[in-house]
């Protein structure tokens, strides 16, 4: 039973990345920088190391999909006076003016994914789920430091 849960989340996500996808191709945005851009965007001189830890993903997949939000002219790097290698991240007015559209999609999926949920069992999906969330970023940290896992 309980190896089901992790499918689940899996088709959850997979199948909410796929409208989103779809969605906001209009937008010439694909494959998940939509995620790049909400989170530079509520995180305005994010580091590219710190995004990356943020979304779970590597710093070549986090740079790639930088680059092209850079090139698309919604995201922008501004370099530190302190480290000329890190460079702070910012949305362009552009990529501001896309915010309001993918978290009112957010939203609307939120309510279908919630449909028929209580309000309990949404508090109670909250906890859960966060706790989910912090153990998988602490081994997928671990893993990325070079962590062997025994399975």
């Amino acid at each position: 039973m309980e190896s089901i849960i992790l499918r689940q989340i899996g088709t959850i996500s997979r199948s909410l990345d796929s409208i989103s996808n779809v969605e906001f191709s209009q937008f010439d945005l694909a494959k998940g920088q939509y995620l790049y851009l909400v989170r530079i965007m509520e995180n305005p001189g994010i580091i590219q190391h710190r995004l990356a830890q943020l979304l779970c993903v590597d710093k070549t997949t986090a740079n790639r999909a930088i680059n092209k939000l850079e090139k698309k002219g919604l995201v922008f790097k501004k370099e530190t006076r302190k480290n000329k290698k890190e460079q702070l991240l910012y949305v362009t007015p552009e990529g501001a003016a896309l915010y309001p559209l993918i978290i009112r999609e957010n939203e609307f999926s939120t309510q279908v994914a919630l449909e028929g949920i209580t309000t309990e069992e949404r508090q109670q999906l909250v906890v859960l789920l966060s706790k989910m969330a912090e153990n998988t970023s602490k081994d997928w940290l671990a893993v990325k430091s070079g962590k062997q896992r025994n399975y």
